[in-house]
């Protein structure tokens, strides 16, 4: 029992840590300090990722750094992903070695820290507010829905989540999203928005669970004590960021 005590404490005040962290960096609203503190967790995020897929090779930093710094000064970085595609393709096509791994780091994290910044870039602060609160929303709704009235196992991947207690914490997200939404979509837009992209967090998480389930481990790392790596706290947001990017563009 102390020894659960004693780990909640530790989570609560990593917790509150990080809210503190959260509210300083969107206060200061800076270009340079979102591209830091972004970068910062994409490069702790590529090394927990190369011991979930169990490949560390260097030549990963290279080019997610280069990559970085282009995404400074381009005005759509997203874009820069499709750049180093065709040049993993070139490079395939020439040497004839297929290096899966680095692709799939291409795509996990590198790609969605860099919609994440786009969406930044692109929409301001409070596009990511918005994504905030719907994916701490799908999160937690889930979690206090599941808990109460959960019995339909969602998935084997994850045999804690049921599908009520995916409902009910999409519906949450749904509903808050479209409260903290950016005031130039209507209502109805930003519920579906907000709906989709708090689906897209819910297998985020699933699939960073699938990672380390394949990986045998029970945390991508143990940066934040109580809460284990980044990946474990960023999982639902690296698919939200894409999808919500994606449908701003579509509906702006």
């Amino acid at each position: 029992m102390s020894n659960i005590l004693s780990s909640s404490a530790t989570r609560i005040k990593t917790g509150l840590v990080l809210l503190v962290a959260l509210v300083i960096i969107g206060y200061i609203d800076s270009y340079f300090v979102m591209w830091v503190f972004f970068g910062a967790l994409l490069g702790i995020s590529l090394y927990e990722a190369q011991k979930l897929f169990s490949f560390e090779h260097q030549s990963v930093y290279i080019v997610g750094s280069l990559l970085w710094v282009a995404a400074y000064f381009y005005p759509t970085p997203e874009d820069l992903i499709f750049v180093v595609a065709v040049v993993y393709a070139s490079v395939l096509a020439y040497t004839k070695e297929v290096n899966r791994n680095f692709l799939i780091l291409l795509l996990y994290p590198t790609a969605s820290f860099l919609f994440l910044f786009s969406l930044y870039a692109q929409f301001g602060m409070p596009s990511l507010l918005w994504l905030l609160v719907v994916v701490a929303g799908a999160d937690v709704g889930a979690y206090f829905v599941g808990r109460s009235i959960g019995k339909t196992q969602f998935c084997q991947t994850s045999p804690n989540k049921t599908i009520e207690g995916v409902i009910g914490g999409v519906v949450v997200a749904a509903i808050l999203g479209s409260i903290f939404s950016i005031e130039t979509f209507g209502f109805l837009t930003a519920l579906l928005i907000s709906l989709v992209v708090a689906v897209a967090s819910v297998f985020g998480d699933l699939f960073e669970s699938y990672l380390k389930r394949e990986a045998n481990v029970k945390d991508s790392g143990n940066i934040l004590p109580g809460h284990g790596g980044i990946l474990d706290r960023t999982d639902g947001y690296l698919f939200a960021g894409i999808i919500m990017l994606v449908l701003l563009k579509a509906f702006a």
